[in-house]
């Protein structure tokens, strides 16, 4: 292979690699949220982020455009979070649920979504009804409207959070919170109304992985949050569990890393090269890039 052609291919997958990276970015914030602010290791994350896409395939296929979709899809994906946090989570937490059990509950409530899936909408796989737009070429790179519309979207929402997070009042109770639950408490935060705030977002950022995701792969079907799973929490685990600035670094890292493994491995193995990534970080830096806090 010429330097020039393999010069090409290698910046091609690094583009490609940020824009599954955006996606995988989006998902593990909510991750990572859940995780800092109920300390909840949410293995049903991916089919949660599952559930929003098809919720935005079935509006938008009825008629409705994608991004008027998405909103629709984003509200039934909070419902969705918030039926499991009265249910399944406050119960829990009340009854001072160790790790192990509520990772457990997350494992069952994952398979529940996911068959769920299964017996509405079927196997078959969907893609949204948008008319197919052709890729931009840019010095011999083929740049997919999608992926480039995935890297805009994940910026703009990266930024809102950050904004939610530093300059407003549910943000910064959000942060305290995090930080010591019992002194936040205390202070006067209303600690429940945090949670529910955090499903809210959680949500939102799911369901726009979710749609970003069917985007970019030009399919939604019912495991492609299940897949996802481990480049997620591969992510977190990089970026300082706990940490949503850690998980977006730790997510196109990810992201990147598996596009340009796929010259050399083959893309069999993109889960492979997620898997190693994160024992190397927890044998290395258990505690992650960065420290593990809002």
């Amino acid at each position: 292979m010429e330097t020039s052609e393999l010069i090409l291919r290698t910046a091609q997958n690094l583009f490609d690699g940020l824009a599954i990276g955006s996606v995988i970015a989006l998902a593990a914030v909510g991750l990572t949220l859940t995780y800092g602010i109920l300390r909840l290791s949410n293995f049903a994350h991916g089919d949660f982020m599952t559930l929003g896409a098809y919720l935005t395939w079935l509006v938008n296929t009825q008629g409705l455009n994608l991004g008027l979709s998405v909103i629709v899809g984003a509200t039934g994906t909070i419902v969705a979070m918030l039926i499991s946090e009265f249910l399944l989570w406050k119960p829990m937490r009340d009854r001072r649920a160790t790790s192990t059990t509520l990772i457990i509950i997350s494992i069952g409530l994952a398979l529940f979504l996911r068959n769920g899936i299964l017996m509405i909408w079927g196997a078959k796989n969907q893609r949204y009804d948008i008319p197919l737009v052709q890729a931009q070429k840019f010095l011999g790179l083929q740049l997919a409207t999608d992926r480039i519309w995935a890297i805009i979207l994940s910026i703009v929402a990266i930024a809102v959070l950050h904004l939610v997070l530093q300059n407003t009042k549910i943000g910064k109770a959000m942060r305290a919170v995090a930080d010591n639950i019992d002194l936040a408490r205390v202070s006067g935060i209303n600690v429940e109304k945090v949670v529910l705030w955090t499903w809210v977002i959680t949500a939102i950022l799911t369901t726009l992985g979710g749609v970003m995701l069917g985007l970019i792969t030009s399919t939604v079907r019912p495991n492609m949050g299940w897949f996802l799973i481990l480049p997620m929490f591969a992510s977190v685990i990089l970026g300082g569990i706990g940490n949503p600035y850690g998980a977006i670094a730790g997510g196109l890292v990810i992201g990147v890393a598996q596009e340009l493994s796929v010259p050399w491995l083959g893309p069999d193995y993109k889960l492979g090269v997620a898997l190693f990534i994160m024992i190397l970080i927890l044998l290395i830096r258990p505690q992650g890039i960065f420290k593990g806090t809002l």
